[in-house]
């Protein structure tokens, strides 16, 4: 059985998750919304709980004031190289493109293997040149919103953490 050389396809870098910095406004809210929420477990004598928002609050603090650093992303003919691992196309299912904090993103679900999507970030690459290449080999399709995407957005809708925005 002949060995396939394998070409890239197309090679870009962008940072390895979505970024937004975050106002003091923001961790006030956040704060204040915790401490209440604390104050409600603490008089029912849930101290786990109380622990994990800490743990949450804190883990989302820290990602939200360190930058995420730049990899280099690959699509070639054997599969996707994302930040040094390499998926092959038997492993890959469906594609499709969204958008979060104005920064375009290539959602690319798994099958059988952790993560189960990918989300490379496009940075300076077009979509259009993206998707000519992953039509050949994968599906485009979005997948419709599940109950946890439909209750984060209600929430977000109506508990917004920051204002004007």
């Amino acid at each position: 059985m002949p060995v396939r050389e394998v070409k890239t396809l197309l090679a870009w870098k962008a940072p390895v998750r979505v970024f937004k910095k975050r106002d003091r406004e923001f961790w006030t809210t956040v704060a204040s919304i915790a401490i209440l929420v604390a104050i409600i477990l603490f008089f029912i004598k849930e101290w786990l709980l109380i622990a994990a928002i800490i743990a949450l609050i804190f883990v989302y603090y820290i990602l939200s004031t360190v930058p995420p650093e730049e990899v280099e992303h690959q699509i070639t003919t054997r599969g996707i190289r994302f930040a040094g691992k390499d998926f092959l196309w038997d492993e890959l299912g469906r594609f499709w493109f969204s958008q979060r904090f104005e920064q375009k993103i290539l959602n690319i679900e798994t099958r059988g293997r952790l993560p189960g999507r990918l989300e490379l970030l496009l940075g300076p690459v077009e979509e259009g040149k993206i998707k000519e290449i992953l039509v050949k080999y994968l599906s485009e399709e979005t997948p419709l919103p599940s109950f946890l995407d439909r209750a984060s957005d209600w929430l977000s809708k109506k508990v917004p953490l920051e204002i004007g925005k």
